[in-house]
């Protein structure tokens, strides 16, 4: 006899949380005659009222706090800000980004998530890119691509913009405001007018000058100690591949260009470091400092 529905997925997430020994089989989950919608579907904001912490927030959406931490990088160095808006899942969790080459199947066996509780919690896709991976105290692994920081030590600070502005959109994972998905954001996107000047946070060489699909017009400067810095969406290019610059230089200035995640006018900035993977975003927060 064939399990209802909710039953199954039941079974199967009390069994990702090692609260059951019942059998599951992925046939009877690829059977249901439906599958809910998908956890990354089904991400909420909440803005953070005066007097809250991680730990209430936490609390009042039945998540444990390394859970909202792990959602919202920022929180990692310090208290949640009266008015910013946090990504708030609908249960413990990652979210993972499936290597090239990888699948779905090989994630959960990474994970040691059950399989078929990973194929109904991302809403029965057979080929996702991007998986909500559930943990029973928000300790699950890392995500495969270590996309939110590392023990290295900074090796460069600046600011690309001759004054410090508002983060309009942050670093990490976050819900398109348009499409409202859930996307990893692998930058911060400064507010700025059109025609700002936009420099070099730290002395480098120019590795890439001209428009890269969404980015738009987009700077690549290649730093010491395997960093790397990114200026995205800009109206105009005033440096050539090879150059050596200097921090402070300009590189070009504030635009439009490419596919910017929000409207308001903005430089979108990145910072990368050299490893195994490639070059792997981290949070620029840390890598932000204004010298006069």
């Amino acid at each position: 006899m064939t399990f209802p529905y909710r039953l199954v997925l039941l079974y199967s997430l009390l069994g990702a949380m090692g609260l059951t020994s019942t059998p599951v089989s992925s046939n009877t989950a690829h059977a249901a005659p439906s599958c809910p919608t998908p956890a990354l579907s089904r991400f909420v904001r909440h803005q953070v009222n005066r007097g809250e912490t991680v730990e209430s927030i936490a609390q009042r959406y039945n998540l444990t706090s390394a859970t909202v931490i792990e959602m919202n990088p920022a929180l990692r160095t310090g208290k949640p800000n009266v008015g910013s808006n946090l990504q708030i899942p609908p249960y413990n969790g990652i979210v993972v980004q499936v290597p090239r080459g990888q699948n779905w199947r090989q994630v959960a066996e990474k994970y040691e998530v059950r399989a078929d509780t990973l194929f109904e919690i991302n809403g029965c896709q057979q080929d996702p890119r991007i998986v909500f991976v559930p943990g029973v105290n928000g300790s699950a692994p890392r995500p495969i691509t270590d996309s939110n920081g590392s023990t290295e030590p900074i090796s460069i600070s600046g600011y690309p913009l001759q004054s410090v502005t508002t983060v309009i959109f942050p670093y990490g994972w976050q819900i398109n405001p348009t499409t409202g998905e859930v996307f990893f954001h692998s930058g911060v996107d400064l507010l700025a007018a059109v025609g700002t000047p936009v420099q070099a946070i730290a002395p480098g060489t120019i590795v890439f000058a001209q428009p890269q699909g969404t980015y738009g017009q987009l700077v690549i400067i290649n730093h010491a100690g395997g960093i790397q810095s990114r200026y995205g969406h800009l109206g105009d290019i005033q440096v050539s591949l090879g150059q050596k610059v200097n921090q402070g230089d300009l590189l070009g200035t504030v635009g439009t260009t490419g596919e910017p995640t929000v409207r308001q006018p903005h430089l979108h900035f990145e910072i990368r470091s050299n490893s195994d993977l490639g070059w792997v975003a981290k949070d620029p927060q840390g890598y932000l400092r204004n010298r006069p």
